[in-house]
């Protein structure tokens, strides 16, 4: 996956991209970014990259000349197509499982636009293919939310976990929730591991794990029931869980 950050802060992205998972990923080749200070872009000796708002308000807007200008290098010219380009927005639909397969997959440069301040000029929304958010609330910045859209997008790419099934039994990959998970010791303050995944009967491990999940998600998000992949077997479960 090949990525772009642009950004006022770069700091705050690489201080979210450089260590861990997504450091490993960079070390074996399967993920690459480039975080791009937008300030670059601007002119005079001040590198102002803000302005007050015409019609007045509090805050400041980003100007759109160096976003224009940053976008359009990290591009490699105005109107290459070869790149997607992501403004990172509280108005943008919320950042999904779907969307970081998608994003995973994407063969093209992934650009993401991040806004700072009270704004960012409304004709930047002109240079972006999409807007996404993490949710109904507002951040200082959209600089870790495209961290956290790179990393949940960059752990599906086979090779970069450790054991590539993790990611295929996280949250949501099949519309449910995760099921619990322990490890030694089996009996700690008095809270001990349930006595099926002590069994080594694989059988029944993965009959307690898939109901666990079912249950984690009709506690928690029923509503994530209503568009998952049911078989028979997760129905009788389901029944069984009503009943106790």
């Amino acid at each position: 996956m090949n990525c772009e950050v642009l950004t006022l802060f770069p700091g705050i992205v690489e201080a979210a991209v450089g260590d861990s998972i997504l450091k490993r990923a960079r070390e074996k080749g399967l993920l690459n970014i480039k975080i791009t200070d937008i300030r670059s872009f601007t002119k005079g000796k001040h590198k102002t990259a803000d302005d007050v708002p015409f019609g007045g308000g509090p805050g400041m807007v980003m100007k759109p000349e160096p976003v224009f200008e940053a976008v359009e290098a990290a591009a490699g010219g105005d109107g290459n197509k070869a790149a997607r380009v992501i403004l990172m927005s509280p108005q943008g639909p919320a950042f999904s499982h779907a969307k970081a397969v998608e994003l995973s997959r994407e063969t093209r440069k992934l650009i993401f636009i991040c806004g700072r301040y009270e704004g960012i000029d409304e004709r930047v929304r002109t240079l972006a293919d999409e807007e996404l958010s993490l949710g109904d609330f507002v951040l200082s910045g959209g600089e870790l939310a495209a961290a956290a859209v790179i990393e949940a997008s960059t752990r599906l790419i086979p090779g970069v976990l450790g054991d590539d099934e993790s990611a295929g039994q996280d949250s949501f990959c099949e519309g449910l929730l995760d099921y619990p998970h322990y490890t030694r010791p089996a009996e700690y303050r008095g809270m001990k591991v349930p006595e099926a995944l002590l069994s080594g009967n694989h059988a029944e491990i993965r009959r307690w794990r898939r109901k666990e999940a079912l249950r984690a998600t009709m506690q928690k998000r029923p509503d994530l029931l209503e568009g998952a992949a049911l078989t028979d077997e997760d129905r009788r479960l389901i029944e069984e869980l009503e009943n106790e």
